[in-house]
């Protein structure tokens, strides 16, 4: 009989379980090793767009994602003082990339991806570091505090500082500081009514935007020096945007200290040689970690899963397949930040009237970012319902393809 193989994914995040889903389908025994005691995340948003839930569509998850979509009516662009720059629609965002864009808490999606495995798939409290990458002859091995693994593929889905990408890649430089810091809530804001938004000032952007379970999500980013805290984050925002415009105002006074997170915000500036080396294989921040501004990290991590699962004989085809794209991502949400996060004034002024003029003379600027991104879709062919193989058949061929619904 063949021998079923053998997975284990480093982290426990939506990447790792994303790819965890995918390889149990493709018939691959999966092990998950989470270092934090339990799966819930820290308290944030992600949005999908449309190439992630297309992505989702291949284990079965996308549509439960989409019925979870609380963006209706105008959204866009505005200044501190209200001034809408730009506005569009769900309805234009979905007509321009067959579906829509969805924003629910992590912990949704965690949770949605969990429950997809079978149970005891997903060890917490297990710190994990590769040991052997493996190779053509032998298995990778991964080392815990319970002993050593042997798998057939190891994911490295263990984030922006991940030990993995270390270990295959010593001598990269790593993520370098984005020049910005970041700040997040999720709460409730009672009487709070407003179309989703995101503010641009000087140094300064903040975005608002609801969330179905009736919670709002707001963030806040700002140019400042790397390693910066207050004692007092809901004060130091106060401070930043407490005169910015409506629902701003509504948001910071809803929220306590101890629901507004603040991290400062790394990515990837050089390029991995590759994505995968031995038997293992890196995928979401672990790979090529970018700055928040195209909403795109999470998304670019579940399409990395799903293409993975695809290429799980052929390591060097899902670098291939990856390494450009996540590249090129990178690099646009670096161009962004550029742009939303400028500070002299008379630039500030010409961006907004040409984001305008823009807008008006077609789609929203911010519609117009997801180009080439929004409109991805995952390899062709239909990854099967899992089931043990046929004597003699591999578990993971690559005629067996992943793809759309």
């Amino acid at each position: 009989m063949t021998r079923t193989r053998q997975a284990v994914v480093i982290g426990g995040g939506i990447g790792g379980l994303t790819a965890a889903v995918a390889l149990h389908r493709r018939g691959l025994r999966v092990t998950v090793l989470e270092r934090a005691t339990s799966l819930q995340p820290i308290g944030a948003a992600i949005s999908l767009s449309p190439n992630a839930l297309r992505a989702l569509d291949v284990i079965a998850l996308g549509d439960e994602i989409r019925d979870l979509a609380a963006w209706q009516g105008d959204a866009g662009l505005r200044t501190p003082g209200g001034r809408w720059i730009s506005r569009s629609g769900a309805e234009a965002a979905a007509a321009r990339f067959g579906g829509p864009l969805v924003l629910l808490h992590r912990a949704t999606l965690i949770d949605r991806l969990a429950a997809r495995l079978p149970p005891d798939t997903v060890r917490t409290a297990a710190d994990a570091m590769l040991a052997d990458p493996g190779g053509s002859d032998r298995p990778a091995r991964v080392r815990t505090p319970d002993g050593e693994l042997e798998a057939d593929l190891v994911v490295g889905a263990d984030g922006i500082r991940s030990s993995v990408r270390d270990t295959l890649f010593p001598h990269h430089p790593g993520p370098v500081y984005s020049g910005f810091t970041t700040w997040r809530v999720v709460i409730p804001v009672p009487g709070a009514e407003f179309a989703s938004h995101e503010t641009w000032g000087r140094g300064r952007i903040w975005g608002t935007h609801p969330l179905k379970d009736g919670r709002v999500y707001a963030y806040a980013a700002a140019i400042t020096p790397a390693g910066g805290h207050a004692a007092d984050e809901k004060a130091e925002l106060l401070h930043r945007y407490g005169d910015w415009h409506d629902p701003i105002p509504a948001v910071l006074a809803a929220a306590r200290p101890e629901d507004v997170l603040r991290h400062d915000v790394h990515h990837i500036a050089e390029p991995l040689p590759a994505y995968h080396q031995g038997r293992v294989a890196l995928l979401g921040d672990a790979a090529h970690a970018m700055p928040p501004t195209l909403g795109q990290g999470g998304n670019q991590a579940v399409e990395d899963a799903i293409v993975l699962a695809h290429h799980c004989d052929d390591l060097a085809a899902y670098t291939a397949a990856r390494l450009p794209r996540t590249t090129g991502v990178v690099r646009q949400a670096v161009r962004v930040a550029r742009l939303n996060l400028m500070t002299n004034r008379a630039g500030i002024a010409v961006r907004d009237t040409a984001i305008a003029a823009l807008s008006k003379a077609g789609p929203a600027l911010f519609l117009r970012g997801f180009d080439g991104i929004a409109d991805w879709r995952p390899p062709t062919g239909a990854l099967p319902a899992r089931a043990k193989p046929r004597v003699g058949e591999a578990v993971c061929s690559q005629q067996t393809q992943v793809g759309e619904r």
